[in-house]
């Protein structure tokens, strides 16, 4: 007859019964757990860091408005200052992102790059000198709209399909539109046809960068200010430049343009599209304020009220629920326009 200890006997029991639950989360797969609660954890700080960074983007943009209204110099020659210093600022970030491939970079740009090049050098330079004949309001809200009329554009011109929710913001784009337009006709011709002109030189920048994608927008986004300089500067009158005209131009370039680009750059890998465009809507608030803080610029009630309506548009269009089993998808590198006028 055998005998069994107690101690033996506890050991047996202790070997035969079944692990605990919290060991089981503990051991057996303990380290999925831990690289699944790691990955979220880093996916949320991410998120977080790219909203962020477009949020600081959308505050560097809306600056634009607030420092044109100090600039004495005149019209082209604000514009031809601003791209002076922003073609430096860009040309120092492809230079940092690029490296030893930068003039590979510019060389393989290729027409539809020399395109996205000359509709980016228009909308930007027709942006700045927007602002010299209507309220910053009314460029602001005009330049949201670029999204739907780029759908317009893909639509008439390359056959892309539109779904329902994309023609509804369509429709409210349009209404907006029309709209600021009708409460800028006093303000004469240039204050509506420069804002629409803008819009749609954007509108073709994102329908290139989106069907090809191959054209990286750094290169062309700094190539498009060398041609805006080039342009404006016969026409420019660097004598009706004062002191603090360059230090104000110098803030345009390198802060509103140069910044703001590299931030949209940084946040557009890290967020979907979507989350992108609604944060960017941040611009639009924060323009028309701070000229009114400032100076005390109004917009008329028939461009508050079509700018309403074009930003409930980009907000349809944005706006795109996923299911609980969906995964939301992340955006690759090239999926979001990274450019700004």
């Amino acid at each position: 007859m055998a005998v069994v200890y107690p101690a033996a006997a506890a050991r047996k029991r202790l070997r035969r019964a079944p692990p605990l639950p919290w060991l089981t989360g503990r051991v057996a797969g303990g380290r999925e757990a831990a690289d699944a609660s790691t990955s979220s954890g880093l996916d949320h700080r991410r998120a977080r860091e790219g909203q962020l960074a477009i949020a600081l983007a959308a505050v560097a943009w809306s600056t634009a408005g607030l420092a044109q209204r100090q600039l004495d110099a005149t019209p082209v020659t604000q514009v031809a200052g601003r791209a002076s210093f922003a073609a430096l600022a860009l040309f120092a970030l492809v230079l940092a992102t690029e490296r030893r491939r930068t003039v590979r970079a510019f060389a393989a740009m290729g027409r539809w790059g020399f395109a996205m090049t000359v509709f980016l050098g228009l909308s930007s330079g027709v942006f700045l000198l927007s602002l010299n004949y209507t309220t910053v309001a009314n460029v602001l809200f005009m330049q949201a709209a670029a999204p739907m009329m780029a759908a317009l554009l893909g639509w008439l011109f390359l056959r892309e399909r539109i779904d329902g929710r994309t023609w509804v913001s369509l429709l409210l784009a349009g209404a907006g539109v029309v709209l600021m337009a009708a409460g800028s006709v006093e303000a004469g011709a240039a204050a509506i046809l420069l804002p629409l002109l803008m819009t749609a030189s954007f509108a073709a920048v994102i329908v290139i960068a989106r069907h090809r994608r191959d054209v990286s927008m750094m290169p062309a986004t700094c190539a498009s200010q060398v041609l805006v300089v080039a342009v404006c500067l016969p026409f420019a009158s660097l004598s009706s430049v004062g002191d603090d005209d360059w230090v104000v131009l110098a803030a345009l370039g390198v802060g509103q343009m140069g910044v703001g680009l590299a931030l949209l750059t940084v946040g557009a890998r890290l967020i979907p599209p979507a989350q992108v465009a609604v944060i960017s809507l941040l611009e639009i608030v924060l323009g028309p304020l701070w000229v009114w803080l400032a100076y005390q610029e109004r917009p008329g009630t028939a461009t508050v009220a079509g700018g309403a309506v074009v930003v409930a548009a980009v907000v349809v269009q944005a706006w795109r629920p996923v299911s609980p089993g969906r995964a939301r998808p992340v955006p690759s590198p090239e999926s979001v326009p990274e450019a700004h006028v």
